[in-house]
């Protein structure tokens, strides 16, 4: 099995090698399960002029408590295509390096990338899985976003795909968020975003949108300048994935923090 794989699906391959290594193939306790293990939010994505900029809080939470002030949620799947997750933190990570074994594994197959539809696909097939145990409160809701080589027009190669916790992927239109924080940072671009941002643009409209939903959910952290620790901003673009260094999320993060002392509520 392992010198002939026979697909191109690494979740297919490893549903028949070692099927209890899939999140949602381990048999579960009855109950619920919700508070037993961090939870993590809040990733925001918005769609900018060649690309894509998406981030995330480094909160995780259990309960009232603060599992872990610095937990990274914004990963690559990868060249061109990022993830980020919300929900159950530990399966959440887990479901992500699997995502990416599962795009890799592909090219390596096939010897050609999947498209972005592809991707997204892939990725909702591998929510379904885990239906079970997200029916226990143990569920994950990761958010998809990435630089279609396809398109048409490069300044409108920025795409951004939700799931709902079935796995129903669905496109949405300049930006989007999850988590508990979710409908404060939505409302936040919602009322700031604009077609055709530069990449910088996004990447401080994201970083304040974040800042908005730690203001009024307390499971999102915001900038902690105390610790140093400030929110992961990654960009996909024609060049490929960058995450911005601490140095220079630093810069943008005291920026909406002094702007914020000035003008409280932006």
């Amino acid at each position: 099995m392992f010198t002939n794989a026979g697909t191109s699906s690494f979740t297919t391959f490893l549903s028949k090698v070692a099927p209890e290594m899939l999140p949602g193939r381990r048999p579960l306790p009855p109950g619920m399960a919700a508070d037993m293990a961090p939870h993590a939010t809040t990733i925001v994505a918005i769609a900018a002029a060649g690309g894509v900029v998406m981030a995330g809080d480094r909160r995780a939470t259990m309960g009232n408590l603060i599992a872990q002030r610095d937990i990274e949620k914004v990963h690559p799947a990868d060249a061109y295509s990022l993830v980020g997750i919300a929900g159950t933190a530990g399966i959440g990570i887990e479901l992500m390096r699997l995502f990416q074994v599962e795009l890799e594994h592909y090219e390596k197959i096939e010897g050609a990338m999947l498209s972005l539809d592809g991707k997204a696909n892939r990725l909702a097939s591998m929510i379904r899985g885990n239906l079970g145990a997200a029916m226990q409160g143990l569920a994950v809701v990761p958010l998809f976003a990435g630089f279609d080589l396809a398109a048409s027009d490069p300044a409108r190669a920025g795409r951004i795909f939700s799931f709902d916790v079935t796995g129903g992927p669905y496109e949405e239109t300049g930006y989007d968020a999850i988590g508990s924080g979710s409908l404060f940072a939505k409302s936040a671009l919602k009322k700031r975003f604009r077609a055709g941002l530069s990449i910088d643009d996004a990447t401080r409209l994201a970083v304040e949108a974040l800042y908005d939903a730690a203001d009024d959910d307390t499971a999102t952290g915001g900038p902690d300048l105390t610790r140093r620790i400030y929110p992961v901003v990654m960009t996909a673009t024609a060049d490929g994935t960058h995450r911005l260094t601490d140095a220079e999320t630093a810069t943008i993060a005291e920026g909406v923090v002094s702007g914020r002392m000035e003008n409280p509520g932006g």
